[in-house]
Formats: structure tokens, sequence, C-alpha cells
């Protein structure tokens, strides 16, 4: 099977990456249309993925055809790969805000559509990625995009009236987080550690509190009350959070995204 993306910007090139790390993918079976050619051509000299030089040339020789364009970008491009789409060719995109339903109206009703939305931090091959999928879609299609996109982290499936929901919890969070990371380091560096040493160990210590929530099964508020002692350090802080309404700015942050959402569709 051969993966062709249209786009070869940070997303794309992340997936191209994380796809080239694994052995479940031959490298030259991963192709790259770019208007600068030289983003793709990079990437062919680093992993020997393959080089196309027009749409054309991507959609003739792919079977899974990823769009990694922006948004506002689909209307000139669809045009030219529904002209050059062969029967059983699957598209998968990766353009925010776009529904199943637009993509199918451009390129034809017969044409096998998933939506995926990754996130950031696919950059480290560790991106929370959702998808939704065309009914018309196989189990061999959905496989391969699970394959695709757990080549660079997670990827859970969802019906598309939950993307929104997952453009906050999952797409803008990790903006939020490191927000976080960087106010406790900051506050480290109040009390005089070195700012340097106190990202680490704010990053490290967010990341493994991360990992006991994934693994524990626990409800996140009974961890923190195991590590809150009475009369102890913890609580004192925890109880600053609520006073300061830490938590009901982070709820008000995910409804503001989920909102701004909405009204671009």
């Amino acid at each position: 099977m051969k993966y062709g993306f249209i786009g070869v910007g940070n997303m794309s090139s992340a997936i191209i990456r994380g796809m080239c790390a694994g052995d479940k993918f031959n490298n030259e079976d991963i192709l790259g249309y770019n208007r600068t050619a030289a983003k793709v051509e990079k990437l062919s000299a680093e992993y020997g993925v393959t080089t196309c030089y027009s749409t054309q040339e991507l959609v003739e020789k792919s079977d899974v055809i990823v769009l990694g364009v922006k948004p506002q970008m689909l209307p000139s491009v669809l045009p030219e790969v529904k002209k050059y789409m062969k029967d059983g060719q699957l598209i998968v995109s990766i353009a925010a805000g776009k529904e199943i339903s637009y993509l199918k109206e451009e390129l034809g009703e017969n044409v096998h559509v998933i939506r995926v939305m990754p996130n950031v931090n696919s950059r480290v091959l560790s991106s929370t990625s959702c998808y939704t999928a065309s009914e018309d879609s196989t189990e061999e299609e959905i496989k391969a995009v699970e394959e695709m996109f757990g080549a660079v982290g997670s990827i859970i499936k969802l019906t598309e009236d939950q993307f929104g929901i997952f453009s906050a919890v999952g797409g803008a969070s990790p903006a939020f987080t490191y927000m976080y990371i960087d106010a406790l380091a900051r506050g480290g560096v109040k009390a005089g550690m070195p700012k340097d040493l106190a990202l680490k160990i704010a990053a490290d210590s967010v990341m493994g509190s991360a990992k006991m929530v994934l693994e524990s099964g626990k409800h996140p508020y009974a961890l923190v009350d195991e590590v809150c002692s009475p009369g102890g350090t913890t609580i004192e802080g925890v109880c600053t959070l609520h006073e300061k309404a830490f938590m009901d700015a982070a709820e008000k942050a995910v409804t503001a995204v989920i909102e701004k959402d909405n009204r671009l569709k």
C-alpha cells in the first residue's frame, strides 16, 4: 500500500517521520507532494520517502491520499485530486474543521473518507489523535489509518459530532499544559531555582502524573487526595488553586475552544 501526502507541513512531516521510525511501513511507499518541493526532498534525503512533483503524480501513485493542507486551500486542491482519482483510493483528511460530508460533496459520494485530528505532540511521537470514518469505509482502511497515526502516538475513534469537543480536550490542551508547566517552573524560579532546571522538573512531573492517571485507573481527585497529607504542604497549594478558581478557569477554557470551533463550521 502506498501513502501519499499532499502538503508536507509540520503535521504531515511528523506523521511521515513516525511512519519511517517503525517497521510497519516501507519508506519508499510513502510519497509526498508540496508546493515547495524542497520540504519533501529533505524528507526523501533523510528517510528515503518518494518525492512527487505534482498532485497528479501523487494521486496516480497512491492508495491512501492524505490531505495535509490548510482548510482554506482545499477548494483549490480538491478539484485536482478528484480529476486524477481512481476507484478504491482512500482519502484521509487532517484539515481542521472540514467534515466528511463536505469532502464527499467535493470528491464524489462514492469516495471513502476518514477524517483524523492529530495534535501538536505528534512532533515527538506522542500525539493524541482521533478519527471518524465514512460509513462506507472498510475495516482494512480503518486499520491502515490506525497504524499510520499509531506511529505518532495514540488514536481513538469518535463520532464526528465529538470532534469539536476533541479540538479542546485533545487539540488545544497541549497549549494549556505548556502554560501550566511554565507556571510551575516560574514559581520555582521565584523561590530561587534556575529556570532550565525548574522546567525539567515540572515537565517530568506532569508527564509522570499523566501516566499515573492512565495506568492507575483511579479518579484524578483520588490521586490528589493521596498526595495531600493532613496539615501538609501540598494541601496548602491545592487550596490556593481552588481559591484562585484554577479548575473553573480550565473548564471555561475548554468551553471557549469548543464554542469557537462551532462558530468556524
